[in-house]
């Protein structure tokens, strides 16, 4: 008869193989989802995150490729901005340049130009001066030609204008070698013999303004024509003089309309080169340049767009739908990483379940073979001691109800451990009732496994059913004690003995309760039982195994996968 607390019968492995099986069936889902599920349990906060990362690095490529279309766009629109204007401000310097070349051309096959004549001569050419920035048509006179190859006396005088204005006969009598910029042009004009564009200046026609403008001048030589320049005599120039941000709005207003500044500069883009700017305003500013040639002289157009301070609105759209996506796979991502956990959480507890089930079933089969064992044992030595059946049935009854006594205390224990105190009252519980000084229990707190504790009870009320009808409890005045003592970590002895019962007889039959505590009683105790009949009363010393609670729990102790 098997004595520990918790060892399967021979059907325990095919049940415990049985129980494997059926928890693995309960925890073993499909490979993609436990392969899923493990990431999500494995790295509960780096998955969500990482979502959100890659779907916001994706919305940031998203909206740099937009951003970079834009700016694309943006590039293309402004070159194509520049080589309008270039291409508006290049066409009225030829249409100019031809004007100058036909009054050339006229001039010099006259010994002199009268004002009749070049009046003449500019309502003949029927030229467009609705241009805006061309302030007219100008003659201009050198005197002293013979010395124009040495350059000293020469003078350069506007003699002519057209159309006759207040403003333009400001320039009437201006010596255009006076300055050093108009002499300059007139000087290349003369040497390339080519309509040639002046530097920066400001017109005669200006009076104290300071507006920037440029003069397009025509060398006249007067002479045979088929002459070389150089051996014929210079005798004026044909000019027209320009203002400069008139003539760059004029140009402005042909291109497309687009929300971009212009810059024209004489040269390189300096600020001592700047002849007109229609600047955007914005402190942050992107660039394209464009060259341009008006008479033969090389100026830098300049077109400006203001940076964009903010994304554009496309990006924008695409910036909050991206990070709203992201937002919610990293919450879906997040519910299922909790879900996840839950049905981990879930899985184990019903694998503890299922455990618990199967240990409960093999401790119920073996305490059933085990008490079912006592009961034949029992029923076996009562018979052989019985005298009648009346004898038999109340000798076998009474032994049953203390087994039945015991189990109820196990049962309320959950089959764990049992108090020595309460199995000693429970046994004895009849006894008390009809005299509570007759017993006398004490002991420290001591537990008894659930097999120690049923024979234990067995064997107490064995002495209390002899006490009761041959010792001390059959008389008035008799007493029992019952008190223990710990003698090591794992064992009480417990000392029974009766005083002042009848006396005990020397000789005596040996009865059944005496064989069922030292035979039964102490294998299954597994300690040897002293019991003595002495004349003023039987003592019966027994040592008990003793177990702590937490060695008979059956669930598992292991702590179950936190929560992120």
């Amino acid at each position: 008869m098997n004595s520990s607390g918790a060892h399967p019968g021979a059907s325990a492995p095919s049940e415990a193989a049985s129980g494997a099986v059926q928890a693995g069936s309960l925890s073993a889902p499909p490979p993609q989802a436990s392969r899923a599920r493990r990431w999500l349990v494995s790295y509960p906060r780096a998955i969500p995150v990482a979502i959100f990362l890659a779907i916001a690095a994706i919305t940031a490529l998203s909206v740099f490729a937009i951003e970079s279309n834009a700016r694309a766009r943006e590039k293309a629109q402004m070159r194509e901005y520049a080589q309008s204007i270039a291409s508006a401000l290049d066409r009225r310097g030829t249409s100019f340049s031809s004007y100058l070349r036909a009054g050339a051309a006229l001039f010099s096959s006259l010994e002199e130009v009268s004002p009749r004549t070049f009046r003449q001569f500019v309502s003949e050419l029927r030229i467009d001066l609705d241009y805006r920035g061309a302030e007219g048509i100008g003659w201009i006179a050198v005197e002293d030609a013979q010395a124009a190859a040495g350059g000293q006396g020469k003078r350069a005088t506007v003699r002519y204008i057209w159309p006759d204005t207040e403003r333009n006969r400001r320039a009437i009598g201006f010596d255009m070698y006076s300055e050093d910029v108009r002499a300059a042009a007139l000087e290349e004009a003369r040497r390339t013999v080519r309509p040639t564009a002046s530097g920066r200046i400001v017109l005669a026609q200006e009076g104290v303004g300071t507006a920037p403008g440029f003069l397009i001048v025509m060398p006249v030589f007067a002479g045979d024509p088929t002459m070389r320049d150089s051996e014929r005599s210079l005798s004026g120039f044909v000019y027209s003089p320009f203002d400069a941000d008139q003539f760059l709005s004029s140009a402005i207003d042909q291109a497309a309309p687009a929300d971009l500044g212009v810059r024209l500069y004489d040269g390189d883009a300096r600020t001592d080169n700047l002849l007109v700017a229609h600047s955007p305003g914005a402190r942050q500013v992107q660039r394209m340049e464009q060259p341009v040639t008006i008479a033969n002289r090389e100026l830098l157009l300049v077109v400006e767009a203001a940076e964009a301070q903010a994304l554009a609105p496309l990006s924008m759209v695409t910036l909050l739908f991206g990070l709203a996506v992201a937002s919610l796979l990293m919450l879906l991502a997040r519910l299922l990483t909790q879900q996840a956990f839950e049905d981990q959480a879930r899985l184990a507890f019903f694998e503890e379940q299922h455990s618990i089930r199967n240990s409960l079933s093999r401790e119920l089969n073996h305490r059933v073979k085990n008490t079912l064992a006592n009961v034949l044992s029992i029923l076996s030595l009562t018979r052989r001691r019985s005298t009648s059946l009346d004898d038999f049935a109340d000798s076998l009854e009474g032994r049953i109800r203390a087994l039945s006594a015991t189990h109820d205390l196990l049962t309320g224990t959950d089959w764990s451990t049992t108090p020595i105190e309460a199995v000693v009252d429970a046994e004895l519980q009849h006894f008390r009732s009809l005299s509570d000084e007759a017993v006398t229990i004490e002991g420290p707190p001591a537990q008894l496994a659930p097999n120690d504790a049923l024979s234990f009870g067995l064997a107490i009320h064995e002495l209390g059913t002899n006490a009761a009808k041959y010792g001390a409890l059959s008389v008035p005045g008799g007493r029992v004690s019952i008190r223990w003592k710990l003698i090591g970590e794992r064992l009480a002895e417990v000392e029974w003995r009766e005083t002042g019962g009848p006396p005990v007889a020397e000789t005596r039959k040996r009865g059944f309760g005496t064989e069922l505590i030292e035979k039964i009683v102490a294998h299954e105790l597994r300690h040897k039982v002293t019991l003595d009949f002495e004349p003023d009363g039987v003592r019966c010393v027994m040592r008990v195994p003793i177990r702590r609670r937490g060695d008979f729990r059956i669930r598992d102790g292991a702590p179950r996968a936190k929560q992120p």
